[in-house]
């Protein structure tokens, strides 16, 4: 599927096939002929898709400790039933290419660790359990 965006004052023809865009610049905006209606807001097919939502119940018991954000996990810190201390750093989160700590909010022993380095994280997934 084709579609024309503008950006910056600039048009591009961007091409959407199977979940992977390809984009062209189409020339200077008074040379582009109109655009359709529908390709002037983006759609969803045009947009990355949407991950599976992490599971509702974690493993372990006490308080899960979820990611702020999207990332890369460069560093898992600790383990199930190992102690930790309120500000102590349990994982280092790459988002926007800046590694972000995640901090114990309080002191506790880790009940469940429920992801690995290298994972794929989403806002709010749970991360570990805190008890």
């Amino acid at each position: 599927m084709k579609y024309i965006v503008t950006l910056n004052g600039k048009k591009y023809e961007v091409e959407v096939e199977n979940g992977n865009a390809t984009a062209v610049y189409a020339g200077k905006a008074d040379e582009m002929k109109a655009a359709p209606a529908e390709a002037a807001a983006p759609t969803p097919a045009a947009a990355a898709p949407a991950p599976a939502p992490a599971a509702a119940v974690p493993a372990g018991a006490g308080d899960p400790v979820k990611s702020p954000m999207p990332g890369t996990l460069l560093d898992v810190r600790v383990t199930k039933g190992q102690a930790v201390k309120e500000g102590e750093v349990l994982f280092i989160l790459e988002a926007m290419k800046m590694e972000n700590e995640i901090v114990a909010p309080k002191a506790g022993t880790i009940t469940s660790v429920t992801v690995e380095k290298g994972a794929s994280i989403q806002t709010d997934q749970v991360l570990a359990t805190l008890q």
